[in-house]
């Protein structure tokens, strides 16, 4: 039982420690992950369709 208190201790430590972003850097971070994200489904829906092409052509 002793190492349970002493790990929710240790991580409660951990914890003050974090530095936590601001909103102007929690805005550009989520802003830098949504644009990813759409790069990402856009790319990806154009090499499936290109796949799918070529699959097509092949008799």
């Amino acid at each position: 039982m002793q190492t349970i208190v002493k790990f929710f201790h240790n991580v409660a430590e951990e914890m003050r420690k974090v530095r936590w972003p601001h909103r102007n850097e929690l805005f550009k971070y989520t802003i830098t992950v949504i644009t990813t994200v759409i790069f990402f489904i856009i790319f990806f829906t154009l090499i499936d369709l290109g796949i799918t092409q070529i699959i097509e052509l092949i008799p």
